[in-house]
């Protein structure tokens, strides 16, 4: 592509699991946050399939935002909103509410302070019995990694030392402290997992 949108071959290939998650998980009306939207192509994708929801994308990335406004305006789609500049690791973000958040693919490739600071804001943001929903490879206790898993988080691991699979039960014990609790752990295609949080 020679303008700034990105493409990301794994969405292809997940969108369509993801998609049936969030059709049973989200709620019928309301704003959708997505933190860490990387290209845009899930947002693109979700936002068109799920007319009733307004999709609010995000990313820290100025490259990652600009490939999301080409594809929003390729699109034209009424329901999916310019992307808004958040660093899930910061604590000032720029929303006050949303009735629920979307994380793909993110927990793995940043920093732990980037979960803290994505189950402090769902503490802040959600109202009651509203989702937050994990996709990704996940650590599971009494569960070895399988070997594609192993690889990919061995080469996270060497591209940056702050960076590697995080463990299931640690992320959700995390997100007990924030008012969140666990709802639903579904096995998905590729050895990666959807997690289900819900706003105590």
């Amino acid at each position: 592509m020679t303008d700034a949108r990105r493409h990301a071959p794994a969405t292809l290939r997940n969108r369509d699991p993801i998609l049936a998650i969030l059709r049973q998980v989200l709620p019928s009306r309301g704003k959708v946050l997505e933190i860490a939207s990387g290209s845009g192509e899930h947002a693109l994708y979700f936002a068109a399939a799920l007319p009733q929801l307004t999709w609010q994308p995000s990313d820290p990335s100025p490259e990652a935002r600009a490939s999301i406004a080409v594809w929003r305006e390729e699109a034209g789609s009424a329901n999916l909103l310019p992307p808004l500049a958040i660093d899930a690791a910061l604590a000032d973000w720029p929303i006050t509410h949303a009735d629920a958040m979307v994380c793909i693919n993110m927990i793995h490739i940043s920093p732990w302070n980037a979960t803290e600071g994505l189950m402090r804001a769902a503490e802040r943001l959600l109202p009651t019995s509203a989702p937050l929903v994990l996709y990704g490879p996940f650590l599971r206790a009494n569960r070895p990694l399988v070997p594609s898993n192993a690889a990919f988080d061995a080469d996270l691991k060497l591209r940056d030392p702050w960076w590697g699979l995080r463990d299931l039960d640690m992320v959700c014990d995390l997100a007990a402290k924030h008012g969140l609790v666990r709802d639903s752990v579904i096995d998905m295609p590729a050895n990666n997992l959807s997690v289900v949080l819900r706003r105590c």
